[in-house]
């Protein structure tokens, strides 16, 4: 009777332990979600203000519709982005055509003194901001997911119960990777 108390009880306490790894499990997919949540909050602000800045733009640089055409592709692709890998890859994009836009602003001194582009420059890099931060959130809940999920012996549980590796979220722009030119 003495061992098969001991039997029951040890099997009691692995089953809680593994319902404890299963809702550790859970509760770090939840925060990776609400992660990307945040990463797609700010991804639509930006987006959102895209048309004004090509619209305030078109009045002052004429010749360049080519140029805005690339930024107007890039947000809808980036719009219709679905999944991490998606979106990253769309975002890059945008950035670069964004960047374009920016530096016409060198060629239009007009533009490059309007307020309306200035503003919108200034909310832009606020997004910008803004979206750094929720996709360092994002990355470190991916992060702490991946751990747990390949980690001994919660890995079993997240194979026996289709838990996922999570997909970090980098926006690869040019001025990120490229080194900064120093001039004496």
């Amino acid at each position: 009777m003495g061992l098969f108390a001991i039997l029951i009880g040890v099997g009691v306490l692995l089953m809680f332990y593994l319902v404890g790894i299963y809702n550790k499990l859970v509760r770090k997919r939840s925060m990776m979600e609400e992660g990307w949540s945040g990463i797609d909050v700010q991804l639509k602000k930006r987006h959102d203000l895209i048309p004004n800045l090509v619209n305030t733009v078109k009045g002052y640089a004429t010749h360049e519709q080519e140029t805005l055409n690339q930024v107007i592709t890039a947000r809808n692709q980036a719009l219709a982005a679905d999944g991490v890998k998606a979106q990253t890859e769309a975002e890059g994009q945008l950035n670069s055509a964004l960047a374009n836009v920016f530096a016409l602003s060198e060629a239009y001194p007009d533009l490059k003194a309007n307020t309306n582009f200035i503003q919108l420059q200034q909310e832009l890099a606020a997004v910008e901001s803004d979206v750094e931060k929720a996709r360092r959130y994002y990355n470190g809940t991916v992060r702490e997911n991946n751990i747990l999920v390949e980690s001994f012996p919660s890995s079993l549980v997240a194979s026996s119960f289709n838990f996922k590796l999570g997909e970090y979220f980098e926006i690869e722009t040019v001025s990120e990777r490229s080194a900064p030119e120093v001039k004496f």
